[in-house]
């Protein structure tokens, strides 16, 4: 058994969530409580209805989330959000949200290890948001090789746009929603991009621009950073820990 402030203070410190700022409205930390006794954690990408009812069947105690419950703007506690606060609280289940921190963070993010996944070398960064790169530059591979990477990694679930090189220098990552780096790609020399989701109008920017574009699901690129952070707080607080997927397809 642990303490949840004793973990929550180790998660604050592992992921640096103080000193690097997150979109509007985001809340990384501790962003409900329970009675402070930490038996089991539980890893999930999203915070909901769902994942809450699993993790209290799984006996977990504190529930580490990549997309938390607050963001802005403040929307009132009635319907759903009733439903998922009262869950919580009933099932004092405690929960911890890191987003960006836990995107870009050069040991346990998504980015690092999406790439260690793929057995590519990272070489640098890219995209800054206030003034801190959340974006990986990896070394370039064959582009087939690199599909077929993908392919196994995601159980065949990817949408390959290739417009581009067949031997990029490069290949930049971002997990989750790649939109904002799609543009940017051309000014760093790049044109391959690893990322989980994009619009519709991406595919006329990547014919138009010569890009690889790579999308393997929003979630599915998302799962990495939590589990990496959950396991390392069961090694540290010697508790088990689990990994509760929603299988969401997007």
């Amino acid at each position: 058994m642990a303490n949840l402030n004793e973990i929550t203070k180790y998660c604050n410190e592992r992921t640096n969530c103080s000193q690097l700022k997150d979109f509007p409205g985001a809340c990384n930390g501790l962003q409900v409580e329970n009675k402070g006794e930490i038996r089991k954690i539980g890893a999930a990408v999203d915070a909901g209805l769902v994942p809450f009812e699993l993790a209290i069947d799984e006996g977990v105690d504190l529930l580490i989330v990549h997309h938390g419950i607050l963001w802005s703007p403040i929307q009132s506690i009635t319907e759903s959000n009733y439903q998922k606060i009262a869950t919580l609280i009933e099932g004092n289940l405690a929960l911890y949200s890191s987003h960006l921190p836990l995107d870009c963070h050069p040991e346990i993010g998504n980015n690092c290890l999406l790439a260690r996944l793929l057995e590519l070398e990272p070489e640098g960064t890219f995209l800054p948001f206030e003034g801190v790169d959340i974006g990986l530059v990896t070394h370039g591979i064959n582009r087939d090789d690199l599909k077929e990477r993908l392919i196994e990694s995601f159980n065949g679930k990817i949408t390959s746009i290739e417009f581009g090189d067949i031997e990029p220098d490069r290949i930049a990552i971002l997990t989750g929603s790649g939109g904002s780096a799609v543009g940017e790609l051309r000014k760093k020399g790049i044109d391959t991009l690893i990322t989980g989701e994009l619009r519709q109008n991406h595919f006329n920017q990547a014919q138009e621009e010569g890009l690889n574009l790579y999308l393997c699901g929003h979630y599915a690129t998302e799962v990495f950073g939590v589990c990496a952070l959950a396991e390392e707080i069961s090694q540290k607080f010697n508790i088990p820990w689990t990994f509760l997927p929603t299988d969401c397809p997007l």
